[in-house]
């Protein structure tokens, strides 16, 4: 009797051992089991941001990983240079509703002191308007220094920068104003009569901003 309860003592003792170790397995198990599928789903999400890739990039579908993601680097690199570039550009003007003509007369910097003008129109667009225009300025003895020109739903906005190298044209600033004025109101506005009410009472509006705008 002695001898049997002896030989059933450490049965009874590693029973709760044994429980504890498999308690700790099956965590394990479970662990290891969410960490291989939060594994599979992070490669599948590679894999499908890859693929995107490979679609967006010409000839990408024989690229190994490395040489597609340098492709795509190296895309994206050009593709900033080019926004920045952009972004540096002078945006081009929308033309505006109102028909208008600005001329504006200064003095440029140097020894020989040469007047430029700077001319604004903004009119209906038509076929042969820029050949009017420079037409004009030809007939004026004016060199043309920079064009900007801008079109859009069947308006023009023109910017001119011009020069007067002979000097000659008007005996002041304001008469050159008015000179260039009355010449591009002919090609801008054919079908109006510009005289020279029309001038003066323009003219009074741009009094005080035209002071600051040319030296003589």
């Amino acid at each position: 009797m002695t001898s049997t309860a002896s030989t059933r003592e450490p049965t009874t003792a590693a029973a709760p051992e044994l429980s504890s170790s498999s308690g700790r397995s099956a965590t394990e198990a479970r662990s290891l089991k969410v960490h291989s599928e939060a594994e599979r789903r992070r490669r599948e999400r590679i894999n499908g941001h890859l693929a995107t890739l490979r679609r967006m990039m010409p000839d990408a579908n024989q690229m190994d990983k490395a040489t597609l993601l340098s492709s795509v680097v190296s895309q994206v690199r050009h593709l900033k240079r080019k926004a920045a570039e952009t972004t540096t550009q002078a945006p081009t003007p929308i033309p505006p509703e109102a028909n208008e003509i600005i001329v504006r007369c200064y003095t440029a910097a140097g020894d020989d002191r040469t007047t430029c003008i700077r001319a604004t129109v903004s009119c209906d667009d038509r076929p042969g308007l820029y050949t009017g225009l420079a037409g004009a300025f030809r007939d004026l003895g004016l060199r043309t220094l920079r064009a900007e020109l801008a079109s859009l739903g069947g308006r023009a906005h023109h910017v001119f920068v011009l020069c007067n190298d002979d000097g000659d044209v008007g005996a002041g600033p304001r008469a050159l104003e008015r000179t260039v004025w009355q010449a591009l109101a002919q090609v801008a506005f054919p079908e109006t009569a510009f005289g020279g009410t029309s001038w003066s009472k323009r003219q009074r509006i741009l009094d005080a901003g035209c002071s600051l705008m040319y030296s003589v």
